[in-house]
């Protein structure tokens, strides 16, 4: 199982403590129905960090006209909006909110090249709320496709997203599928795209990262 390569020392840190707190259980706790479900429940907590930092194999299914979902999670916004900062035009905005449980390694959702980055300190609200886009911290992407449309997505941290990390920087020439980054904890992925993007999915779609076609352009 692969895992991603900025969480390493945070997974090593979560074993560390639980095998500490484990061997607390053991020397001072001698009633075992309090201390196995205890140690249970620190097996389990183990077992859901791993999962939550790997990075998954996939099976990319973006084709040089379309657009992956960068994210696991569930599609909360798909709306027109104006996008003021990067294409400076009407686009198409399509969210995916990742829960706790969802992996949250990100991926490029096309190839093509960086010709945008920048990473904004900021809030941490409810990452679906709709103040959350402009406010939170958050990572902005601008990518430039082989036939030459630009695409944006925004990594937005949380309420509980303390760090935001991706591989982006202007002129990197990326591969759809490949891993970009990794958002620690719930939150959610803004995607911008041209209003005449031919949308595949609908609010309230499951969408996986890389498999899930999201649009083409």
């Amino acid at each position: 199982m692969k895992i991603d390569r900025n969480s390493r020392g945070t997974l090593a840190l979560v074993y560390a403590l639980s095998i500490a707190a484990g061997a607390a259980l053991f020397c001072f706790v001698h009633v075992p129905w309090i201390v196995w479900p205890l140690v249970a429940l620190l097996l389990w907590f183990c077992a859901w960090q791993t999962a939550f930092f790997r990075v998954p194999e996939r099976q990319y299914a973006g084709a040089p006209d379309s657009v992956t979902s960068v994210a696991d999670g569930a599609v909360v916004i798909l709306e027109k909006v104006f996008e003021d900062e990067f294409l400076k035009r009407d686009c198409i905005q399509l969210s995916v909110y990742m829960n706790f449980f969802d992996v949250h390694a990100n991926f490029w959702p096309a190839s093509g090249e960086v010709t945008y980055y920048h990473y904004y300190p900021g809030e941490h609200f409810l990452a679906f709320a709709p103040k959350a886009s402009a406010e939170n911290e958050h990572s902005c992407i601008g990518l430039r496709l082989a036939g030459g449309q630009e695409i944006l997505f925004k990594q937005l941290a949380g309420v509980f997203a303390r760090r935001i990390v991706c591989y982006a920087k202007d002129g990197l020439q990326v591969q759809g599928g490949a891993q970009c980054g990794i958002i620690k904890f719930g939150s959610r992925i803004d995607l911008f795209l041209p209003l005449d993007a031919k949308v595949k999915v609908k609010v309230g779609d499951s969408v996986r990262a890389c498999e899930t076609v999201l649009a083409e352009l």
